[in-house]
């Protein structure tokens, strides 16, 4: 009898997380799992699912950039009745679908917004006659602003966990350096390796992109001062005579949109963020991004040097905790979170540009998929 997975996500404010889930829900179907991936935020066209099916809720997202407050896409907050029918539709699916194996993206250590309806539904799971195995997988790093009541709170609500799934490289990057609450879950996480899109084994050799600078910045929802910056400090550069590709995500508002197609000048390339981006990290002399999850595991998988300028407020402090790691590895370089200026990126540019390629490193270890995969098996195996 095939093994059914009900996997829970909900990305707020990016599409990092619903990326993520959709490349593990791939793997997990096609290992022979009966997967639906249920997403409460806000559809994304093209969503690769392989062999998955796919539940979108009634969605929302983050009210704003401060990632603590939720509304529905058209701005409303959410009341008590949209709260209601919400979880009340999630029960009603769990019930239908009886999984064996219930698996939540970020919950209990992340999506705290969320708990109106994750803790009935892990009161449901554990409810049933036949319980499912309850398995949260989460990131290389947490949140540092979690107060101690907030960790301990993510501590007690685990115990109704079987497991962890740790999608991150060990001998790179440690849970229990972002995540005070480590010792009382280590005896039930499992460091899977970092989840990728694309192994290396996977990207086509092109020719797009040969000797390139590439500026993206993710779904693009909080990304147009980056990609103005760079445009900014391409003269300034040693790199300025290159080509420089713009990648714009999906999620830039179209005012920001055509402000850098008008910036953008000769040698400068503005587009839609595109699917080779694999290939076109392979190709280029330099990368200039973020710090978020997925595009900093294909740039350590495929790039050659690169710049990090991670997102980052008083509360998020993931992508700036993911960057300094590799700063201090001597891997990339970066811009700190309110300190981007052109002149500021142009340095770090030169900084990345006169280090080491990021291949001179031990690669690191991007096999999370299949991992994922196998764990799962293992605990549903007879």
């Amino acid at each position: 009898m095939t093994a059914r997975v009900f996997f829970y996500v909900q990305h707020l404010l990016g599409i990092g997380h619903l990326r993520r889930a959709a490349t593990l829900a791939r793997a997990l179907a096609a290992g022979g799992f009966d997967v639906l991936l249920v997403s409460g935020g806000a559809p994304v066209d093209g969503l690769a699912l392989g062999g998955a099916r796919l539940h979108q809720l009634p969605p929302v997202r983050a009210a704003d950039a401060g990632l603590k407050d939720l509304a529905q896409l058209d701005g409303t907050p959410l009341d008590e009745a949209f709260r209601a029918t919400r979880t009340q539709q999630l029960l009603d699916l769990f019930e239908a679908e009886a999984p064996d194996i219930l698996l939540t993206e970020q919950f209990p250590f992340g999506r705290t917004q969320l708990r109106f309806e994750l803790l009935p539904l892990l009161e449901a799971a554990q409810d049933r006659p036949s319980a499912p195995w309850i398995v949260s997988s989460i990131r290389d790093v947490l949140r540092r602003t979690a107060s101690p009541a907030r960790v301990d709170e993510m501590v007690q609500t685990f115990e109704a966990f079987d497991a962890v799934l740790v999608h991150a490289d060990p001998a790179l990057v440690r849970l229990g350096d972002s995540f005070p609450g480590w010792p009382d879950i280590q005896a039930r996480a499992l460091y899977t390796g970092y989840v990728s899109d694309s192994e290396s084994a996977d990207v086509p050799e092109l020719p797009v992109g040969k000797g390139e600078v590439i500026v993206s910045a993710g779904g693009g929802a909080v990304g147009a001062p980056l990609l103005h910056a760079a445009i900014a400090a391409r003269p300034l550069t040693a790199l300025a005579d290159r080509r420089w590709r713009v990648l714009v995500g999906p999620n830039m508002p179209d005012r920001d949109r055509a402000a850098l197609a008008a910036s953008a000048g000769e040698g400068i390339i503005v587009e839609p963020v595109r699917a080779d981006f694999p290939s076109l990290l392979r190709n280029a002399a330099l990368s200039i991004s973020q710090a978020g999850y997925n595009t900093v595991v294909e740039t350590l998988c495929h790039g050659d040097r690169a710049v990090l300028v991670p997102f980052g407020t008083a509360r998020e402090t993931e992508q700036a905790d993911r960057a300094r790691v590799l700063v201090e590895r001597g891997m990339v370089g970066a811009v700190a979170p309110g300190e981007l200026t052109p002149a500021s990126l142009a340095a770090a540019i030169a900084r990345a540009w006169a280090g080491p390629s990021i291949r001179s490193f031990p690669p690191v270890d991007a096999r999370g998929a299949a991992a994922t995969v196998a764990a799962l098996r293992q605990m549903v195996a007879p």
